[in-house]
């Protein structure tokens, strides 16, 4: 049995799982709405399964992750369990945190209300951020006398710049979703009321498109964090001259010619809805 059907894991760790499979899309909740969604550290272990297992799920091509109810997609850590665990524990919570970034598959993360400490992280690591318009973006951590520890503040820095960066870490500053989208940490922003709708329309806009294309484009646009920009530009160019001879692109070639909507070849089947919840 695989983690996302093992319903008593799930529980045991506030989560709760949604295979769509005739969507092609897995639905993975943070589902303690009482506690604000909080991720408790072996939670996030699960979570990083669950991204591994959806990745290699041939059914999936979208992960969609969000939070219950209506006030947070997740306030942030358990604080008490950071005086339960070693430092050798706490420095490992980065790779578990940045499974949505490893996932080859496209990882989006609806965001709303509270989006704090390890639940901004989470956030950063996927591809996508849709957020509503109450949505509060801060890594507070500061105010414990700690730092970000699961690349926060690595990866606002890179997406944002270094200078927000400071702003946002050291002072532990709530940001706004408009600020934010201003600053690039935000995919788009939408009224509360119509958060779901364009989540589901971006997951359904994903799931029309070549999967083997957008493995490639999103393992080609991680390259940008750790490459320099001559090896980055020859990754892209050995990955375009690969997809030169897929199905997909023939079939997209010969679409746009003969003006018509492609057929790609590998979004051919159909599947049933399969549910797991708490």
């Amino acid at each position: 049995m695989t983690i996302n059907q093992d319903r008593d894991v799930l529980r045991q760790h506030a989560l709760s799982v949604q295979v769509e499979v005739e969507r092609h899309r897995a639905t993975i909740v943070l589902d303690d709405p009482e506690h604000h969604n909080t991720v408790p550290f072996p939670a996030r272990r699960v979570l990083r399964q669950l991204f591994e297992e959806f990745g290699e799920d041939e059914r999936i091509r979208v992960v969609v992750l969000r939070g219950a109810g209506e006030r947070a997609f997740s306030a942030g850590g358990n604080i008490a369990q950071f005086l339960e665990n070693t430092p050798e524990t706490l420095s490992e919570l980065a790779w578990n945190v940045g499974a949505p970034e490893r996932c080859p598959k496209p990882v989006i993360v609806e965001l709303k209300g509270f989006a704090f400490g390890v639940g901004l992280e989470f956030a950063l690591a996927c591809d996508f951020r849709v957020a509503g318009e109450s949505t509060l973006l801060a890594l507070p951590e500061i105010k414990l006398g700690m730092i970000p520890g699961s690349g926060g503040s690595q990866r606002v820095a890179r997406i944002a710049g270094l200078g927000r960066a400071k702003d946002m870490v050291m002072r532990g500053r709530r940001v706004p979703a408009q600020e934010a989208l201003a600053w690039g940490l935000l995919t788009t922003v939408v009224p509360n009321s119509e958060l779901r709708r364009s989540v589901d329309e971006l997951s359904d806009e994903l799931c029309a498109l070549p999967p083997l294309a957008l493995r490639t484009a999103k393992r080609v646009l991680g390259a940008a964090y750790e490459a320099p920009l001559h090896a980055a530009i020859g990754m892209e160019g050995e990955a375009y001259g690969r997809l030169r001879s897929t199905p997909d692109f023939i079939e997209g070639v010969h679409a746009f010619a003969e003006k018509r909507p492609p057929r790609f070849p590998s979004l051919a089947g159909d599947g049933e809805v399969v549910r797991q919840k708490r």
